[in-house]
């Protein structure tokens, strides 16, 4: 949106910045400290909240703020915000309750502290903005739920792929075009890929192992992309989506020849991904169709080929520079970067990454132990499918094969966790559109 320049820039001649708070202080949010910092006139980010207090600090002092307190009431933040003073705890819930501040940036990746503070946020009156595809592919739809009711914007961010991908959309509906896929692009994808496997990498660009092997065991991505299939209603083609490998040296818009015309056309579209795309190394990409005779036409002048799909592609995202965009469209238009339609669409479930046995406890996402895969909402509720959201901490009652993807019968979840406490409501609150769901349209499902 070229607007949020010119919105911004008058809310900083008036001296009424968006005042952002930010939960977590890891690789992403470091720069999104940065960027606001700097380049983003009009917002401030007038606190920080991380459980290690000490990485909240260096956040600040790495984006040129230094002078940083450290308080521990919704009192001493409210009083630091009316005077201009950043600051720093190791409670979120201070960030959630406190006037004064009109978003909540959500930046850690975890899922069961995720939806606390996300929850936290809405019931308090904020805008939520996720940079934690885990939470949003999970309980997203009832999350938007409550941000609907509290009259407040629940979104994931421009940056990072599935905000990239609904701009993408967004525009491309716009025009006139019907888009058919909505599509991400990957390097590598392994589903065996873990800790051990990726640190290297991880060190390389200081991040997390776990987190960098979400990205290459199929996980984040699947996120990602149920994310964007609630979004925009769109489904997948069959479990853990098609995801075809480009032939070498490929670009982006031959991937018009790798998808089977039928599932594009036949239905509301899929969501999906393509591998090893040589040109633009990364980005994303919707496929779309016009059928106009005449449009088509000029469609073919403009360079776009003879169709029946048309290729629109972003050759990049921009991640953290990108961020404070989403926060400036919530909070300044009420417009959110990406948020579910209205109801779930796609899940993504569990699947085991080696053999797994009775009794042990699975660990965490990007681990050892699973992998996630998306399915169509309908089929997950049906076969009574675990999603890899709520899997970390569950204890296995079985046996469970590599590669087989689990049901809540395989296993004992922990209890307490608000994450099951919302997948709960989520189910039943959304229970009848599913079951409308199941009613009309075939299984397609193929099994990974």
């Amino acid at each position: 949106m070229i607007i949020i320049d010119t919105a911004l820039a008058k809310r900083e001649a008036e001296g009424r910045p968006v005042r952002v708070g930010m939960v977590g202080a890891g690789f992403m949010a470091k720069g999104v400290a940065l960027q606001i910092k700097n380049h983003v006139p009009g917002m401030e980010l007038v606190a920080i909240s991380n459980r290690t207090i000490e990485r909240a600090r260096e956040t600040y002092n790495e984006a040129g703020i230094t002078d940083v307190e450290e308080i521990s009431s919704v009192e001493a933040l409210q009083e630091n915000i009316r005077n201009g003073r950043y600051s720093i705890t190791n409670d979120p819930m201070l960030l959630c309750r406190a006037e004064g501040i009109d978003a909540i940036l959500e930046v850690t990746g975890a899922v069961e502290f995720g939806a606390q503070v996300a929850l936290e946020a809405i019931q308090n009156g904020k805008h939520t903005i996720m940079m934690d595809a885990e939470v949003d592919g999970t309980v997203g739809p009832i999350l938007k739920v409550y941000a609907d009711k509290a009259g407040v914007v629940f979104t994931n961010v421009d940056g990072d792929q599935p905000g990239v991908i609904m701009n993408l959309y967004r525009y491309v509906k716009s025009i006139g075009m019907k888009p058919v896929l909505c599509g991400n692009i990957k390097g590598l994808h392994d589903p065996y890929r873990n800790p051990t496997t990726q640190e290297g990498f991880a060190k390389r660009w200081g991040q997390n192992p776990a987190m960098v092997t979400s990205f290459a065991d199929g996980t984040k991505i699947s996120f990602e992309q149920a994310i964007v299939a609630n979004g925009t209603g769109m489904r997948v083609a069959k479990r853990g989506m098609l995801g075809p490998y480009a032939p070498q040296g490929a670009n982006i818009r031959e991937s018009v020849n790798l998808f089977p015309l039928e599932e594009l056309t036949n239905g509301p579209g899929i969501v999906d991904y393509v591998v090893g795309i040589a040109e633009p190394a990364g980005g994303v990409f919707v496929l779309a169709t016009q059928d106009n005779p005449r449009q088509q036409h000029y469609l073919n002048y403009y360079k776009m080929g003879e169709g029946p799909l048309y290729c629109f592609y972003t050759p990049y995202h921009l991640c953290h520079l990108e961020v404070p965009l989403t926060i400036a469209r919530a909070v300044l238009f009420n417009d959110a970067a990406l948020t579910s339609l209205d109801r779930p669409y796609v899940e993504v479930v569990t699947a085991a990454k080696k053999d797994l046995k009775a009794g042990e406890t699975i660990d965490g996402i990007g681990h050892y132990m699973t992998y996630g895969l998306c399915e169509n909402a309908d089929v997950t509720e049906r076969e009574n499918l675990l999603p890899i959201g709520v899997a970390e901490g569950c204890v296995l009652k079985r046996d469970i094969p590599k590669d087989q993807v689990l049901t809540y019968d395989d296993v004992i979840l922990p209890e307490g966790r608000t994450i099951d406490k919302l997948r709960e409501e989520q189910r039943k609150y959304f229970a009848s559109a599913l079951s409308e769901t199941k009613e009309q349209e075939p299984n397609k499902t193929a099994m990974a």
